[in-house]
């Protein structure tokens, strides 16, 4: 019993109560932009941001103590950057971030705010492991502002790009005759057209493809009643 009650006591002298505040630290805060994202239903959510911000706190703790861990002796100089391993971590995070950004069937991109708040999560986790809470704890904050409440108050200022919603729209006519036409009054709805295409089907019908930009209260299925209801068209898609 006296053995094993020593070497208990060995232990948790053995442990230093700062790290275990780093991690902590590192752990709440990563918690948090990992929240954000998953009420988004985003796949980069708690235990990814999580995982992210732990270890990138451990192997900053771990470089820095290597590097006064082994000075060197008499023979050999052994000089090490302390944040030399932390600084991998920048880059090495960039194939998680790689695999949260989506390419869709329209060439529409996302998921790149995901994989920014991936290197977030990492640079979060390297700021509690060199001890900078402050910083690393104003960061968070400052990044949930930036993509939480910034847009919403710019889109309040009027800002269409950041009031509107974008859509991919897609409807088939018969006739070409109609096509400007039908264009115009899809114009005439409030919705505004960025990118035109075109194209002609195998069964002589015509495909329009647009881009558009409709205010953020209308809704999808709002939109496709709209469109529906113009004349000339056969059939409509749209996603967004």
């Amino acid at each position: 019993m006296v053995v094993k009650e020593g070497v208990f006591q060995t232990i948790l002298q053995s442990i230093d109560i700062e790290m275990l505040m780093k991690l902590l630290i590192s752990a709440v805060l990563g918690l948090g932009i990992g929240l954000e994202r998953e009420l988004k239903r985003k796949p980069f959510g708690l235990k990814t941001s999580l995982v992210i911000s732990i270890v990138s706190c451990l192997l900053t703790i771990v470089s820095i103590q290597s590097a006064y861990l082994f000075p060197g002796s008499e023979f050999i100089n052994i000089q090490m950057d302390p944040l030399r391993l932390a600084a991998q971590i920048v880059s090495g995070i960039g194939f998680l971030g790689a695999g949260v950004i989506l390419r869709r069937e329209d060439d529409t991109i996302t998921g790149i705010t995901t994989a920014a708040m991936v290197w977030g999560a990492a640079g979060i986790g390297i700021a509690c492991g060199a001890g900078f809470y402050i910083e690393a704890i104003m960061g968070v904050v400052l990044i949930i502002i930036s993509v939480e409440l910034i847009p919403n108050v710019v889109g309040l200022l009027g800002f269409w790009k950041f009031s509107s919603k974008e859509f991919t729209l897609k409807v088939i006519l018969k006739d070409r005759a109609f096509i400007g036409e039908v264009i115009r009054k899809i114009e005439e709805d409030h919705i505004k057209i960025e990118n035109v295409r075109i194209k002609d089907l195998l069964d002589g019908s015509f495909l329009v493809d647009l881009k558009v930009r409709a205010s953020h209260k209308m809704s999808t299925s709002e939109i496709y009643d709209e469109i529906s209801k113009i004349n000339h068209i056969y059939s409509t898609e749209i996603a967004g």
